[in-house]
């Protein structure tokens, strides 16, 4: 008990459950062991501003905040959704598929599953529930499902987050998350319409085809931002950080001077509104950052690589045993304190087992998503409860067979490299 490193982690418990933002936590525990070590703290404020200073890639956090922000401001998802709805809105459970085409085109402008769920999420919502259509608690579970999708198709925060850790490319890791982000919308539209039926949901009143074009041309503008922001990325035109900027840019200029939906005083507020949410993730990344240094003083990552040696797991046992502990980290850990703490541990034994990094951080993304609607923590599940003002045990019950599916296509993106890497390959990526 008396082990400076041991003494740190309990403080970074104790300060985590005690209210303090996790970040805040590992700062402080970080200080003490070097206290405790008889170095100087003014390690942790070197490390800390080194780590922010020399990754220019962590630029894009902001900016995809921001665009994100932006358009749920704007009258860009509004547009969308009505895109959606006339595109799959004809079938049964019609309303749950436009939740999952949703997601999936708007996890292509703002790269956050928190984002998805409180932009469109609350549209989608309300939608769902008018004139008691849909229930309020499967209403919400199917959100949260869906917005879990916003991480893995490009662009993403948390793969951003991963990038800074692992030091792999962030474009391959957005050619990766491609695939994978398909399959998890096609395992929830499957999985909306075995309960559409069941549940005898209703037929949605559709939009006449002779309405299609109409409504493609006014949502055209905003679908036209994510071919814009991976064009440029695969072609060679801008680095994913400046993409990011780009998508900024295009959303202001969208929502301001093409659909003339933004006034002056919502900018502004939506310029204060990113800034917190960058503020608190710049805090996560310090906070992951100063105590990284602490696990490499410590030589953690070997000793755990040295300790899981020594039970001879192939590279499928590693990734099944990878899952296992990140589903149950993701339960009690936010995404991004599993990314930027918990994925460089194993990082090293990865490389040893000969696993793909992209591979390997596709899976490790995709799980910390599912934790965001797991509970007890499941950060999704609070904001789509707030939202509806449902109690967590009912949404939960909802959730429970979209859990399962998106299980599923966790467990084929995890066992079938090939299928997360073809993208990548036909990209240039040589692993």
């Amino acid at each position: 008990m008396t082990d400076p490193f041991v003494l740190s982690l309990i403080l970074i418990v104790a300060l985590a459950l005690s209210g303090l933002s996790i970040g805040l936590a590992m700062i402080c525990g970080s200080t003490i062991y070097l206290v405790l070590k008889g170095f100087d703290p003014s390690i942790a404020s070197e490390t800390l501003l080194q780590g922010l200073f020399n990754s220019y890639t962590l630029l894009a956090i902001p900016l995809f905040i921001l665009a994100a922000d932006i358009m749920n401001v704007g009258s860009l998802a509004d547009r969308l959704l009505r895109f959606c709805q006339a595109l799959v809105g004809r079938f049964r459970g019609g309303l749950g598929h436009v939740n999952v085409v949703s997601s999936l085109i708007f996890s292509g402008m703002s790269g956050s599953a928190v984002a998805d769920a409180v932009g469109m999420g609350r549209i989608i919502i309300g939608m769902m529930t008018k004139d008691g259509k849909y229930t309020a608690s499967y209403s919400a579970a199917i959100t949260a499902a869906t917005a879990t999708i916003g991480p893995i198709i490009p662009p993403s925060i948390p793969m951003v987050l991963y990038a800074l850790v692992s030091d792999q490319s962030i474009g391959y890791l957005f050619a990766a998350g491609m695939a994978p982000g398909l399959l998890m919308g096609l395992v929830l539209a499957v999985m909306n319409t075995i309960i559409a039926r069941r549940r005898n949901f209703p037929v949605d009143d559709s939009v006449p085809l002779s309405e299609m074009p109409r409504v493609t041309m006014q949502a055209f503008p905003a679908l036209m931002l994510p071919v814009i922001l991976l064009g440029g990325i695969y072609g060679g035109v801008v680095t994913p950080t400046e993409a990011a900027a780009v998508a900024a840019f295009y959303a202001l200029v969208i929502s301001v001077v093409v659909y003339r939906s933004v006034t002056a005083g919502q900018f502004y507020s939506t310029l204060l509104n990113s800034a917190r949410s960058t503020a608190t993730v710049g805090i996560l990344i310090a906070g992951a950052l100063t105590f990284n240094y602490v696990i490499t003083r410590e030589n953690v990552p070997n000793s755990i690589a040295d300790f899981m040696a020594q039970f001879e797991l192939s590279k499928w046992g590693f990734l099944l045993a990878i899952n296992l502990l990140f589903l149950a980290l993701g339960c009690i850990l936010e995404a991004g304190a599993i990314l930027l703490i918990i994925a460089p541990i194993f990082i090293p034994t990865a490389q040893a087992l000969g696993i793909d990094l992209v591979h390997f951080g596709v899976v490790v993304v995709v799980n910390a998503m599912l934790g965001l609607i797991t509970p007890p923590y499941g950060l999704l599940l609070f904001i789509v409860a707030n939202i509806t003002k449902q109690p967590l045990a009912r949404i939960v019950r909802d959730l429970v067979p979209f859990i399962i599916a998106l299980f599923a296509a966790l467990a084929f993106i995890t066992f079938v490299p090939d299928f997360v890497l073809f993208l990548p390959r036909m990209l240039g990526y040589k692993g």
